[in-house]
């Protein structure tokens, strides 16, 4: 789960994090207050999307006065200006895609005096079963960028679970970046404060970029961004209230209302699996055989009839898909509740692209019996090969 920026600076604060002065505003008149309440001098206007390059982004609407969506002003005028042209308008930036994202809320945030811009993160390594810091002194731009052309400008630094942060992991950090003086004190003193909070929310990723030193030696998160364990989230009640939905995709939100896993891709093969490795594993055996997947959805290994339903019409729905594979393991999963699920979709929702199923194990005969009995233009398959082989000639004869 995402949260933006402005929530994730509240969190922060909790555990003693030092961040900038700053407040959350709907519209521009509420802008205008939270900055008469900030010392004066340099404000900062952030629009709030669930999208990173904000500050490179580029508004659809001339209405939003031509720049970005990070924008430094010097008076509270300002403020209430730029929050005007931002607000109801479309920001795009290279993580939103072209249709961009409607902002509908904006932080202002006090000015700092900036010396220098550096990176910070925190993320679970699957390689070592540990918290991982990652930091660079090439802050502000895309760390993909920076492990592309110049990989010996990121530090990696592993956290053992037994003992937690310890002052030699932030002193080894702080050196690397080259901060001295006051600024390796801020800094031993800032990492603590973070990794607990990331421990203590069951954080998967914590992201400050840029993560500045000001003039005064201070080390400050300019930006906070952070992702949270989904499976942990019962134990969060909290951040389940900081919730956007309005941020994502509408077949994912409704997806995650029926115990679904669905995320959508870029491609135009529609999957429905049992098991989040047999999804993968079909999504690689799609593009082996030249195709694309549309999508990675999970139906779990005890989904009913109602759930294969809601997965098959959420894959519909997608304007992209020209083909649909179902591959099911049946264990836990009956195929025959399988094969009633998707006939009962395909009849609901008139289906009108080639449906390619592959069906093995509980009941995998009378799974496909139904599916034979349907009078439908089923598609069956022997094995994960033979399917995907079929799914991408039907896609391309009907092209």
């Amino acid at each position: 789960m995402n949260i933006h920026e402005y929530q994730a600076k509240q969190i922060l604060k909790k555990f003693d994090v030092p961040v900038l002065a700053g407040g959350v505003a709907y519209t521009a008149d509420e802008a205008q207050k939270v900055a008469e309440g900030l010392p004066a001098g340099v404000y900062v206007v952030k629009a709030q999307i669930h999208a990173g390059g904000r500050g490179k982004g580029t508004f659809k609407e001339a209405a939003a006065g031509g720049k970005g969506g990070v924008r430094v002003v010097k008076t509270v005028a300002d403020v209430k200006e730029n929050a005007k042209q931002m607000l109801g308008n479309t920001l795009v930036t290279h993580q939103s895609g072209p249709a961009g994202k409607v902002v509908k809320r904006v932080y202002i945030e006090t000015g700092c005096n900036i010396q220098r811009e550096l990176y910070l993160a925190m993320l679970v390594d699957r390689g070592t079963s540990r918290v991982t810091i990652m930091a660079s002194t090439e802050g502000g731009v895309n760390i993909e960028d920076v492990a592309a052309s110049t990989p010996e400008k990121i530090i990696m630094q592993s956290i053992d679970p037994a003992t937690g942060i310890q002052g030699f992991h932030c002193r080894k950090i702080a050196f690397a970046l080259g901060l001295t003086g006051n600024q390796i004190k801020s800094c031993t003193k800032l990492l603590p404060a973070l990794y607990r909070a990331f421990i203590e929310t069951d954080s998967s990723m914590l992201e400050i970029n840029p993560l500045v030193v000001t003039a005064e030696g201070d080390v400050l998160p300019l930006d906070a961004k952070m992702n949270f364990d989904s499976n942990a989230l019962y134990r969060h009640a909290g951040i389940v209230g900081l919730r956007d939905e309005d941020e994502e995709d509408p077949k994912e939100l409704e997806a995650s209302k029926h115990d679904l896993n669905y995320i959508k891709l870029d491609g135009s093969i529609g999957c429905m699996v049992n098991g989040a490795g047999l999804a993968m594993a079909t999504m690689d055996i799609i593009k082996l055989y030249g195709g694309s997947p549309a999508n990675f959805l999970d139906v779990g290994g005890g989904a009913t009839k109602e759930r294969v339903t809601t997965a098959f019409k959420i894959i519909l729905s997608d304007a992209n898909v020209e083909g649909i594979l179902v591959n099911i393991f049946g264990g836990i999963m009956r195929c025959d509740v399988i094969a009633e699920g998707v006939v009962a979709a395909a009849r609901e929702v008139s289906l009108n692209v080639p449906l390619v199923v592959r069906l093995e194990g509980t009941n995998v005969d009378l799974g496909k019996k139904i599916m034979a009995g349907s009078g439908l233009p089923i598609i069956s398959a022997d094995n994960l090969a033979d399917a995907a082989e079929k799914v991408v000639k039907a896609v391309k004869e009907a092209a």
